[in-house]
């Protein structure tokens, strides 16, 4: 924010916002301060701020300030409840929320250069933030994966901590705009080397073996060991991306089905995902 700092930058850059922020020059109270109006902000939960909601922006005085008693005006603070379409479930996602400006300017405003890729989701581009380098997932405006599966996709990634599936860094929510920002993985998916001539013999036989069981590594969690029973539901090469090692994490859960505890198969009316890469049960009568 406008003359606001991160107290401890180094920290911040890594995204690490935990010691906070401070002013960078103390308050004026008088003429010269005045409210600033700060959208896409979530009102605060606990602590600090008292939030009125009926009162109008002309009833909201400086005094205010120098009684140091801060309300927040609902026109004011825009809280924007509308980042996962209205869903008042998602408000307890603890995840970085990127503006457009900075996720347009981290990767070139959507370069051809920078694109990984493109699917019928949107596309993939590479970007650097704060030195740090990610991958954009930019959803199509016309695609079928739409709100529904960008929701889904943040709130089950956002819970999942293991070696061998991808990490959410954040997303980014603006007007007609859905991104999900991960982190970088050197050697995009597994599909560019399997099915490229020149790269494969680069995919030993031990390298394809700790493959099998990366991935089979990431799928216990998801399936078992995880707090949350996870179904991805599109697995498959092109949704495993490797690391600079060569190591694989799998990635987009936007299909993902979350399961119940001691759910261990389920009817589904619309079948989801890939032909080819579906067992014939599911493909056939929607059984998994």
């Amino acid at each position: 924010m406008k003359s606001i700092r991160p107290k401890n930058p180094s920290a911040w850059s890594l995204r690490d916002g935990t010691e906070g922020c401070e002013r960078e020059t103390e308050l004026e109270c008088g003429s010269k301060d005045k409210f600033m109006k700060v959208e896409n902000l979530k009102l605060p939960e606990s602590g600090g701020a008292v939030v009125d909601m009926e009162m109008s922006l002309e009833e909201c005085p400086l005094e205010r300030i120098r009684s140091q008693d801060f309300l927040l005006n609902s026109e004011l603070v825009s809280s924007k409840k509308e980042h996962y379409s209205g869903d008042r479930s998602n408000d307890d996602l603890e995840l970085p929320l990127f503006d457009f400006t900075s996720i347009a300017a981290a990767t070139e405003n959507f370069s051809d250069e920078n694109k990984l890729g493109q699917g019928g989701f949107g596309c993939v581009y590479k970007g650097f933030v704060e030195g740090q380098k990610i991958v954009v997932k930019r959803l199509s405006k016309n695609s079928g994966q739409g709100t529904k599966e960008f929701k889904n996709e943040v709130k089950l990634i956002a819970k999942l901590q293991h070696r061998n599936l991808v990490r959410l860094l954040g997303c980014c929510v603006d007007a007609d705009e859905k991104m999900l920002i991960y982190e970088y993985m050197e050697n995009k998916s597994l599909d560019s080397f399997l099915f490229d001539k020149a790269k494969r013999y680069l995919l030993d036989w031990q390298k394809r073996f700790n493959n099998i069981c990366g991935i089979a590594r990431g799928l216990l969690d998801l399936h078992q060991d995880s707090r949350f029973r996870i179904i991805h539901r599109d697995l498959k090469a092109s949704n495993i991306l490797l690391d600079g090692e060569l190591d694989p994490k799998i990635s987009d859960f936007g299909m993902a089905r979350l399961f119940g505890q001691d759910q261990t198969e389920a009817n589904t009316k619309k079948v989801v995902g890939t032909y080819g890469y579906m067992c014939p049960e599911y493909a056939m009568d929607g059984l998994f």
